[in-house]
């Protein structure tokens, strides 16, 4: 009786899926930022400087990890007021109608040791598209200063803004847009 139920024990331990482990993304350690040619003069820059969400990771199994944030489109920031709020305007982002952009991951492929191809879906001015980030494994281990377990990485995506509503001066304005995001996430102390 007690080998079968240690071997039943074991059974449901293997079969058991594997979780991946919740982690907190750090907002003072993580950016959004967007790049754009401006009537091939100049390639702009800016960034938004808040964002939220759920990150879900398996260290083990990259694969398995999952990802949802928001980023509030009023956290906009390019270093000049005027054109932050031309760029929150009716023009484009129309904040006021749509004042969150969004990402929901739908899977992660692991093309690499350090490199994932992360696949979702990208909601900006109303409109949902799926979108592709490749990113870059920076660090996985114990954070330093927090001594719980942290993340860190890089990932980059090129859309075309005019898929999302937000077309505005297409084309002296460039359509595409350069999306590069930085970010570190740990896990909570339990």
């Amino acid at each position: 009786m007690k080998r079968l139920a240690l071997i039943a024990l074991a059974a449901v331990a293997f079969a058991a899926p594997a979780f991946a482990a919740k982690y907190e993304i750090d907002p003072t350690h993580t950016q959004v930022q967007f790049g754009y040619n401006h009537f091939g003069f100049s390639n702009i820059t800016g960034r938004f400087d808040q964002i939220s969400g759920q990150f879900e990771l398996d260290p083990a199994n990259l694969g398995k990890s999952s990802i949802a944030v928001e980023i509030p489109i009023a956290s906009i920031s390019t270093g000049v007021e005027k054109l932050d709020q031309h760029l929150l305007g009716a023009d484009f982002f129309d904040a006021g109608k749509y004042p969150t952009a969004s990402f929901k991951s739908k899977m992660v492929h692991v093309a690499g040791p350090k490199e994932l191809h992360l696949m979702g879906d990208l909601t900006i001015h109303g409109v949902t598209k799926p979108v592709t980030f490749t990113v870059k494994v920076n660090g996985l281990g114990e954070h330093a200063m927090r001594k719980v377990p942290a993340a860190g990485f890089d990932a980059t995506a090129v859309i075309k803004r005019s898929d999302f509503g937000v077309g505005a001066y297409v084309p002296a304005v460039s359509d595409e847009v350069t999306l590069r995001i930085t970010l570190e996430a740990f896990q909570p102390k339990q």
